[in-house]
């Protein structure tokens, strides 16, 4: 079993911008391409978990944030060569958090600080938990490393620097802060106990 490095999408590999409507809105955090690279390299698997609940508030349709996905990853490749392994997202929101498409407005494992996507992406790609790391913008990515017992990494880009500075979700302690996703993977890089394999 190996070890995981999961990103959080918006705010950590793209510029946080709200809910992205077009297609073309979604820009890379600059250097993030070439970090995921860099996990590439050193034999880590690289997956993608994020919320995304634009579908269960009705701002758009399950297909569009595929879509999003799909221009993501060809943006990584482009200015890297880089890759994400497997993506996971949850297009769920309960009613009382805003979720409006009888479809999706329900409550669900998959929501992060939940660990439903960690625990179906270890299952799928035999991935250690225990030795994979977390890498968010928010309290809730922090509370999903730990509660499925991974590291966690907040990142300044996005809401990290509002939530450090306690002015976004609630209090939460990091294993380890990093200015922006390069930065984190070169912490990551220099650490021996979280070595991939």
């Amino acid at each position: 079993m190996s070890a995981a490095v999961f990103l959080d999408r918006d705010g950590v590999l793209n510029i946080e911008a709200g809910y992205i409507h077009d297609v073309a809105d979604l820009q890379l955090v600059p250097g993030a391409a070439a970090a995921v690279r860099q996990l590439n390299e050193r034999g880590y698997f690289c997956c993608l978990v994020s919320n995304q609940s634009g579908p269960a508030r009705g701002y758009y349709p399950v297909a569009h944030v595929e879509a999003l996905h799909t221009r993501l990853c060809n943006l990584l490749y482009a200015d890297a060569g880089a890759r994400l392994d497997a993506l996971y997202f949850c297009p769920y929101l309960s009613p009382p958090a805003g979720g409006s498409n009888p479809e999706l407005a329900c409550w669900s494992t998959w929501r992060k600080p939940n660990t439903g996507m960690l625990v179906a992406a270890a299952w799928q790609h035999e991935l250690d938990l225990s030795r994979s790391i977390v890498i968010g913008d928010k309290a809730t990515d922090v509370d999903l490393a730990h509660n499925a017992g991974a590291t966690g990494i907040l990142v300044r880009t996005g809401y990290g620097a509002q939530v450090l500075g306690g002015r976004y979700q609630h209090a939460t302690r990091p294993d380890y802060i990093a200015d922006d996703l390069s930065a984190a993977v070169a912490w990551i890089l220099g650490n021996r106990a979280i070595a991939p394999l």
